[in-house]
Protein backbone atom coordinates (compact mmCIF):
# COMPACT_ATOMS: atom_id res chain seq x y z
CA UNK A 1 0.00 0.00 0.00
CA UNK A 2 1.13 3.68 -0.79
CA UNK A 3 0.19 7.16 -0.12
CA UNK A 4 0.62 10.05 -2.51
CA UNK A 5 -0.24 13.60 -1.34
CA UNK A 6 -1.00 16.25 -4.06
CA UNK A 7 -2.04 20.04 -3.66
CA UNK A 8 -5.23 20.88 -6.20
CA UNK A 9 -5.78 24.66 -7.00
CA UNK A 10 -9.12 25.81 -7.81
CA UNK A 11 -11.62 24.19 -5.86
CA UNK A 12 -14.30 26.38 -4.16
CA UNK A 13 -17.52 23.99 -3.25
CA UNK A 14 -18.16 20.60 -2.20
CA UNK A 15 -19.23 19.80 -6.25
CA UNK A 16 -15.17 20.52 -6.73
CA UNK A 17 -14.00 18.18 -4.10
CA UNK A 18 -16.77 15.74 -5.33
CA UNK A 19 -15.77 15.76 -8.88
CA UNK A 20 -12.24 15.39 -8.16
CA UNK A 21 -12.70 12.53 -5.52
CA UNK A 22 -14.89 10.62 -8.58
CA UNK A 23 -11.98 10.75 -10.70
CA UNK A 24 -9.20 9.55 -8.95
CA UNK A 25 -11.04 7.23 -7.60
CA UNK A 26 -11.17 5.79 -11.00
CA UNK A 27 -7.87 5.88 -11.42
CA UNK A 28 -6.61 1.86 -11.51
CA UNK A 29 -4.84 1.07 -8.60
CA UNK A 30 -6.37 3.64 -6.24
CA UNK A 31 -8.50 2.27 -2.99
CA UNK A 32 -8.98 5.49 -1.25
CA UNK A 33 -9.09 9.32 -1.62
CA UNK A 34 -9.69 11.65 0.68
CA UNK A 35 -9.88 15.66 -0.45
CA UNK A 36 -9.41 18.75 1.56
CA UNK A 37 -11.55 21.48 0.40
CA UNK A 38 -9.92 24.11 2.95
CA UNK A 39 -6.35 23.65 2.20
CA UNK A 40 -6.40 22.24 -1.11
CA UNK A 41 -5.37 17.99 -0.36
CA UNK A 42 -5.38 15.21 -2.25
CA UNK A 43 -4.24 12.35 -0.22
CA UNK A 44 -4.34 8.93 -2.36
CA UNK A 45 -4.19 5.53 -1.43
CA UNK A 46 -3.08 2.85 -3.56
CA UNK A 47 -2.02 -0.70 -4.35
CA UNK A 48 1.90 0.61 -5.04
CA UNK A 49 1.04 0.31 -8.62
CA UNK A 50 -0.69 3.79 -9.22
CA UNK A 51 0.80 6.12 -11.68
CA UNK A 52 1.42 9.35 -10.50
CA UNK A 53 1.07 10.85 -14.33
CA UNK A 54 -2.46 9.44 -14.09
CA UNK A 55 -3.75 11.20 -11.07
CA UNK A 56 -2.83 14.70 -12.68
CA UNK A 57 -4.56 13.77 -15.14
CA UNK A 58 -7.75 12.91 -13.29
CA UNK A 59 -7.28 15.98 -11.29
CA UNK A 60 -7.09 17.82 -14.88
CA UNK A 61 -9.74 15.95 -16.11
CA UNK A 62 -12.08 16.86 -13.16
CA UNK A 63 -11.03 20.58 -14.18
CA UNK A 64 -8.77 21.77 -11.43
CA UNK A 65 -4.72 21.85 -11.46
CA UNK A 66 -2.28 20.35 -9.35
CA UNK A 67 -0.15 22.76 -7.87
CA UNK A 68 2.75 20.30 -6.56
CA UNK A 69 2.60 16.30 -5.14
CA UNK A 70 4.81 14.41 -2.71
Amino acid sequence: MSTATYIVKGMTCGHCVSSVKEEVGEVAGVTSVEVDLASGLLRVDGDGSVDAAKIVAAVEEAGYEVANQS
